[in-house]
């Protein structure tokens, strides 16, 4: 069985004590809290507040828990707070599209799936949730590359690679669309990061009305198009989805 790192431990416990007591502690107080010599705590309060995770009052000398660790935590409550809203209204989209659909939030230049609703068939079918799509080529990418800046820079910053020969790569052609989809509200990928695959997806908002995830029913090219084109009722349901959800993360209407 594989040991604990100590030093992670020690600072795991640091910051609970910093969390549960007094709003400042002094480096007295946590090194006799924690049965720490004073040296061992200096340092591991020093790393802590290199990486933001702790402060360090310039007046008192005391130590409080940083914004570094306020930012995580949003992040891991804007993921689950999206997730939970949106619960209810992806099964609804699934339902009535009878298509699959997917939750996804900007992590780690791609995008994440959070959340996943099955095709309301018999088929067998593979949970997706934790599986990371390219943001350059799939709907879920291409809406939030238009919406948040962050993912706009992430996606235009590197090489933009070819998956089928539909897959947009280059920097004005790209541009371009993304000016398409955010004058359209919606974004759409036909066959462009796996052959015979198609879907459309739109932005989700929170109460800032900044974008924090998006919605996408994806499928295959003969049931999700028609005509060569995007079946409309399918692109209304996506954005109507994408709606609801913001409005219940305090949006308003879009």
């Amino acid at each position: 069985m594989a040991k604990n790192i100590q030093s992670l431990e020690r600072a795991a416990a640091m910051l609970r004590l910093l969390a549960g007591g007094e709003r400042r502690l002094g480096l007295s107080d946590i090194s006799s809290s924690l049965g720490l010599a004073k040296g061992t705590a200096h340092g591991i309060l020093r790393t802590l507040q290199h990486e933001g995770f702790v402060e360090q009052d310039a007046a008192s000398g005391r130590y409080q828990l940083g914004a570094e660790l306020l930012r995580l935590g949003n992040s891991y409550l804007d993921v689950h707070e999206l997730r939970a809203r949106a619960l209810v209204w992806t099964d609804d989209l699934a339902r009535s599209s009878g298509e699959s659909v997917h939750l996804g939030v900007l992590h780690q230049h791609g995008v994440l799936i959070v959340h996943h609703v099955f095709r309301p068939d018999d088929s067998r079918q593979v949970l997706e949730v934790g599986a990371m799509q390219p943001l350059h080529s799939t709907a879920l990418g291409k809406v939030l590359a238009a919406y948040d800046p962050v993912a706009h820079s992430e996606a235009t910053e590197v090489e933009r690679r070819s998956f089928t020969p539909r897959t947009v790569t280059g920097e004005a052609e790209f541009e371009s669309l993304l000016g398409l989809i955010r004058a359209q509200g919606w974004a759409a990928d036909v066959e462009e990061t796996w052959e015979g695959v198609a879907a459309v997806a739109a932005p989700i908002h929170d109460r800032r009305r900044m974008p924090v995830g998006a919605v996408a029913v994806t499928g295959a090219v003969e049931r999700v198009c028609a005509g060569g084109e995007l079946r409309p009722e399918l692109v209304a349901a996506v954005r109507d989805c994408a709606r609801a959800v913001s409005r219940d993360l305090g949006a308003g209407r879009f």
